[in-house]
């Protein structure tokens, strides 16, 4: 039975199920840790062992894969971006001093901790394999774009995973994290400044959104270090049994805002889909050059070796792939495309001039584990640079692949490649489920109606799971944002669980034997309409989830959702 769209301050289940909180922002990863305060008082050192903030991609690695009872295992979660309000006790007044800039550094990148079930649930447990990669963090660069590029060059190593978003996991163990808006986190005060055409094309900009990371540290001045932001934007790949590893970017992925890396396997060659999480953004797929034991054998890595394409989806249902490769079509040294890596350096405008099709906002995708079908979330969009409508605005869109103009409530899309073979450079295309509510529904949202689709994650059984992060406007009709499963033979969605207020939830994975699902729940407490917005003397304004301390506020959090039956939660 579907649950009613909810608004309290909890995250709500129906009777057959229970929720237990986990990895909350500033939860110690190591014994020596110190433990959350509620007042947001750690500084930059003890942040660097608390577990970060703002959940965004999971993974699961089990530990005892061969225990049908699946006990142990290791969580990978990312985190996107700090909120300065919640993250210092000032409200982020001292967030530009350097201590303040090293605490916002080491509340972002991504937490590996190890959780086990218990008789009381499940917990975090010490772990020699707990581990906190921040955005000082040493990283590597391998592929077509070296560390040594002349548009990476930089005084010091490269360091740091900024807006980790969603990721995936490779069939020999790795994790992919995903580089998402880190956009946001550049800019100058510079007067002279002005960005030049790849800078604008990637959305950076002079204010910096806000967080003011330049005026404490000068890699992240545009004007003084503009070779900084290029290393930004990839997939990285880390080994979560390996804690003293450096993280990965591998650059064959291209680089975007990437809202997902979900691997896929045809004829022992690895596929990886990919989302752009921008308004306008594209889908790309990446597919191996060869079978990746076999590179693997040789010492190369499977995702250093390939080719990636961008996706156009044309009226008629019919998709192409079009390869992102030097010296195919426009991509050529007389329209200043000068090799591979430019074109990966540069892929937004790559896939521009191959007039890839513009997308909603592509968050993550999916793939079904027998129909061999793809899934992709849309997340909201203006539909070719219209204003933003309504969930109820069912007018059709410039777009080939958006149901309407003005898409604040998003939609999910799917297509099968042509003869179920992942090389193929054709497929077939269409819409799944459109976000929102229909007009006649005068008096509210059904207890399925959803808005702005984000995480996707397919059980074995082929049932599809989604989070959701709509815009607070529609909080009204479609309360908080809801974590539902749909069967992709009917359509038919169903509500299992709501999230706190002021949430999106997003990233999700299971454990190996299906009896638990995990959640993330990110932001709690941000901005809603008719509560307000939080404030350093009033942190918990709009939420006080997960504590509920008086004196406390908000934590982002992974929650481990499972059946009172002991059943499994998701199909196997």
């Amino acid at each position: 039975m579907s649950l009613p769209p909810g608004t309290s301050d909890t995250f709500t289940t129906g009777a057959a199920h229970t929720a237990d909180v986990l990895t909350p922002w500033g939860a110690p990863t190591e014994g020596a840790a110190p433990r959350w305060d509620g007042t947001a008082s750690a500084g930059a050192h003890q942040q660097a062992r608390q577990i970060g903030t703002h959940h965004s991609g999971l993974q699961y690695r089990p530990l005892t894969p061969d225990n049908p009872r699946d006990e142990r295992g290791l969580l990978v979660i990312g985190h996107e971006y700090p909120d300065e309000t919640m993250l210092f006790a000032d409200g982020g007044r001292t967030s530009t001093t350097p201590e303040g800039h090293a605490k916002a550094l080491a509340a972002v990148g991504l937490t590996v901790v190890e959780v086990r079930r218990t008789r009381d649930g499940w917990r975090t447990v010490p772990s020699h394999r707990n581990r906190r990669v921040t955005g000082a963090t040493p990283v590597a660069f391998s592929g077509p774009v070296t560390a040594g590029h002349p548009q990476l060059r930089a005084p010091h190593p490269p360091r740091g995973i900024l807006a980790a978003g969603f990721g995936g996991t490779t069939p020999w163990g790795t994790h992919l994290v995903c580089e998402e808006n880190f956009h946001r986190f550049f800019g100058t005060d510079d007067p002279g400044w002005a960005p030049d055409e790849t800078q604008r094309r990637y959305g950076l900009n002079a204010f910096g959104y806000g967080h003011r990371w330049h005026r404490a540290d000068e890699r992240f001045d545009l004007a003084a270090r503009p070779g900084e932001a290029n290393r930004y934007g990839w997939v990285a790949e880390i080994d979560p049994l390996n804690p003293g590893g450096t993280p990965v970017k591998r650059t064959a992925l291209g680089r975007f805002g990437h809202t997902g890396a979900t691997v896929t396997e045809s004829r022992g060659t690895i596929v990886v889909y990919s989302g752009d999480d921008e308004d306008g953004g594209y889908l790309y797929r990446f597919v191996g050059a060869a079978p990746w034991r076999s590179l693997l054998g040789r010492g190369h890595s499977p995702l250093d070796h390939g080719t990636l394409y961008v996706a156009r989806f044309e009226d008629d249902g019919l998709g192409r792939w079009l390869p992102l490769v030097h010296g195919h079509g426009p991509l050529v040294g007389r329209n200043g495309w000068h090799d591979q890596a430019e074109v990966l350096l540069r892929a937004r405008q790559a896939a521009d001039a191959l007039r890839a099709t513009p997308l909603d906002r592509p968050q993550q995708t999916a793939v079904h584990p027998r129909t061999g079908h793809r899934y992709i979330a849309l997340a909201n969009g203006s539909g070719a640079g219209t204003a933003a409508g309504h969930c109820t605005s069912f007018t059709q869109g410039p777009r080939p692949a958006s149901p309407w103009t003005g898409n604040r409530c998003g939609h999910i899309l799917r297509w099968r490649e042509t003869e179920d073979d992942p090389h193929s450079g054709t497929f077939r295309w269409g819409f799944f489920q459109l976000g929102g509510y229909r007009p006649h529904q005068v008096a509210g949202a059904p207890s399925a109606a959803f808005g702005s689709p984000k995480g996707l994650c397919f059980d074995r059984g082929g049932r599809l799971w989604i989070t959701t992060g709509h815009a607070d406007e529609d909080r009204a009709v479609l309360g908080n944002n809801a974590l539902l499963v749909a069967d992709p033979a009917t359509g038919e969605v169903t509500r299992v669980a709501t999230g706190p207020r002021g949430a999106e939830l997003t990233g999700m994975a299971a454990t190996a034997d299906g009896r638990t699902l995990f959640v993330n729940v990110q932001h709690p407490g941000e901005r809603t309409s008719g509560l307000g917005a939080p404030t350093s003397d009033d942190p918990r304004v709009v939420s006080n989830w997960p504590d509920h301390d008086p004196s406390g506020r908000p934590r982002s959090a992974t929650v481990a959702l499972e059946r009172r039956d002991g059943g499994r939660i998701t199909t196997p």
